[in-house]
């Protein structure tokens, strides 16, 4: 008899499907409907004007749950968004000149604390992206294979 063990290795683990390669071919066409949206079409068929006027009326007669479905659908999905930041901060300098600049601006309220985070944000990006960059140039160098000539100052 086989040892579970074994059996164990030989299933397959991870993601057993290959992207965009559907698992029953011939299954339901693209944009066909089941039999309960159609029945509900074919009982709205007709009413939608009647329905959704009532649904107004009930809204302007303070019905919350009616309000908030004409909401809903009259004003769009709102999205994070953001601002270019007003605060004139000096340039150049080494990264951490720039994070200290960010910081004071901060503390002086001369930026918001989600802007000076998202400053920091950026620049602990380049810090990161210049570790790896002068990394990868070491490791080139000993490895005996220069990379092109590229300063990690280029990537700042």
């Amino acid at each position: 008899m086989e040892n579970s063990a074994d059996k164990t290795n030989q299933k397959q683990r991870g993601k057993p499907f290959q992207k965009g390669v559907s698992g029953n071919p011939s299954g339901r066409p693209q944009g066909s409907r089941s039999k309960a949206t159609i029945a509900t079409l074919t009982l709205l068929e007709g009413e939608c004007e009647a329905l959704t006027r009532k649904a107004v009326e009930l809204a302007l007669d303070g019905d919350i749950q009616a309000l908030r479905i004409c909401l809903d659908r009259i004003t769009p999905t709102l999205k994070a968004t953001s601002k270019p930041i007003a605060a004139r901060l000096p340039a150049g300098g080494s990264l951490a000149e720039q994070a200290a600049n960010v910081y004071e601006a901060a503390r002086l309220g001369k930026i918001t604390t989600d802007e000076a985070t998202a400053l920091m944000g950026l620049i602990q990006g380049q810090i990161k992206i210049k570790e790896l960059t002068d990394m990868e140039i070491r490791m080139a160098k000993l490895e005996g294979n220069p990379l092109p000539n590229v300063s990690p100052e280029e990537f700042i």
